[in-house]
């Protein structure tokens, strides 16, 4: 070649006749050395993979390995994410007196694909009952789950509850149990003032002719937000069949200069940011429920009791972890 790179080879089969060559063995090769035995990777008996298992890239790669062609999975559920209210704008459009721009459905529809969920976001709906119920039934198609946002407090446009709240339910008897023949619960969605901060409205129940669960959450965003972490979530991770359906908790020394004030009979959730070298987690933001700047710099939140009206500096509460 002339000293460079090689730009062509000869053909093996135009090789000259009785071409030879020699191998030298410089050391002995161990008996079975760089032969790979069959069962060293996976022996029959052996459980391949546990129930509960997220089948991903390497997990199939091995099912294939050992011969399955298929295997009972859990789809990842569907979840369609909505939020009602007539005051609400897409982000992008130019804001008019009194409107705000919509945040939990995009918030929300994140958290599910967090979550492990095929999430769908519907546009916005008015404060219209009848549109209301009419957008949820086309969206039943593809649901697994229904998440709305807004609509479920106490006041004259709470849509949610007028639009669902008489949707479906059972015949009660006099002692208030199922009056069917079947003496099971029919479909229908029930509202809650749950003893938490923020958080304290609440819907849940079935809708449709496969008792589709949804689930309504207050329309603050950090309500929202509070809301999915402590029941959504929770319930799509169930849907998919895994062990860990809630967020990891630890205890935690609580970091502030003075008290923390709580209201009583409440279980409140603060946000904050945890510390897992030093063990303290330190307040973010205020109380506000509408405070979506702490929300996005927090990693946690800090659980503080139904009997604790006071948290001194140097307590040690529950934290959530977000992250």
């Amino acid at each position: 070649t002339g000293g460079g790179p090689a730009t062509a080879m000869r053909a093996h089969s135009d090789a000259p006749e009785g071409a030879s060559g020699e191998v030298r063995v410089h050391r002995p090769v161990k008996p079975r050395a760089h032969v790979r035995a069959r069962g060293s990777d996976v022996r029959p008996g052996d459980l391949a993979l546990p129930a509960g298992s997220v089948v991903g890239p390497a997990q199939i790669g091995l099912l294939a390995a050992i011969g399955r062609a298929s295997v009972k999975v859990r789809p990842r559920p569907r979840v369609v994410v909505l939020s009602t209210g007539s005051e609400l704008a897409q982000p992008g459009e130019e804001l008019t007196g009194g409107r705000i721009y919509d945040s939990n459905s995009f918030a929300l529809t994140a958290a599910a694909r967090d979550a492990g969920a095929i999430a769908y976001r519907v546009a916005a709906v008015a404060d219209d009952a009848e549109a209301l119920r009419a957008t949820i039934e086309d969206q039943l198609i593809r649901a697994d789950l229904v998440v709305t946002t807004g609509g479920v407090s106490v006041g004259a446009y709470d849509v949610v509850k007028e639009a669902l709240s008489s949707v479906g339910h059972a015949p009660r008897d006099e002692e208030g149990d199922p009056d069917t023949e079947e003496d099971a619960p029919g479909p229908g969605v029930d509202f809650r003032r749950l003893a938490m901060q923020p958080g304290k409205p609440q819907g849940f129940g079935s809708i449709g002719p496969d008792h589709t669960p949804l689930l309504a959450l207050p329309g603050n965003p950090v309500s929202s937000y509070v809301s999915f972490e402590l029941f959504v979530r929770p319930a799509i991770r169930t849907l998919m069949g895994l062990d860990d359906v809630h967020r990891p908790r630890v205890r935690a020394t609580l970091s502030v200069d003075e008290a923390l004030s709580s209201p009583s009979g409440k279980r409140q959730f603060l946000r904050g940011r945890y510390d897992a070298e030093a063990g303290t987690v330190t307040p973010v933001g205020g109380p506000g429920s509408h405070l979506v700047a702490a929300l996005a710099q927090a990693d946690a939140l800090i659980v503080l009791p139904e009997d604790m009206t006071s948290a001194e500096p140097g307590t040690e509460t529950e934290v959530i972890l977000l992250r």
